[in-house]
């Protein structure tokens, strides 16, 4: 279990000490992840929950465990792992009455499935089962080059509408 840990989230990071306050908000941040993931039917079950920082950055992080492997996602099961997603933010504001930057990679994360959700998977209601774009990676510059192809402005705001409107 060690060695997974290791290698998601990095090894125990023994210098960092966190205020009282901070390991606080961490705590409830990380306790919303874990909430808001078992009270919904198309989730993977919580199996540890630890606000130890680690080497990647993260100061806590929740983890799921597949209880079978997958190959297909449900649009629900995405929508679900949004949720999830933003627990830990939800917790922060509804405790705190404010947001921290801890929910920057459950933003960046939530982000990307929706992307993917609209552009790669046709799970749009509003723009329908079509493929917006490319996924041209460039494997000389290290970063994700994609873009919408024969597609309009209008398209392209549409999409970025879509994308937030399923985010919010």
């Amino acid at each position: 279990m060690e060695a997974v840990e290791v290698v998601i989230a990095g090894k125990e990071k023994k210098d960092r000490i966190l205020g009282d306050e901070e390991k606080r908000i961490v705590a409830y941040h990380e306790v919303g992840h874990a909430v808001s993931i078992a009270v919904q039917k198309k989730t993977e079950p919580v199996q540890k929950i630890t606000i130890v920082p680690r080497t990647m950055g993260a100061l806590g992080y929740t983890m799921q465990m597949p209880e079978e492997e997958r190959y297909l996602m449900s649009k629900e099961q995405m929508l679900s792992e949004l949720v999830g997603l933003f627990g830990g933010r939800a917790a922060e504001e509804v405790v705190f009455d404010s947001v921290t930057t801890g929910a920057s990679n459950d933003i960046e994360r939530a982000t990307k499935i929706v992307r993917a959700m609209v552009m790669k998977y046709g799970m749009s209601d509003q723009l329908g089962p079509i493929t917006y774009g490319t996924d041209d990676s460039n494997p000389f510059l290290g970063k994700e080059m994609g873009h919408i192809s024969n597609s309009s402005e209008q398209t392209a705001s549409e999409i970025d509408e879509e994308i937030q409107s399923i985010i919010s």
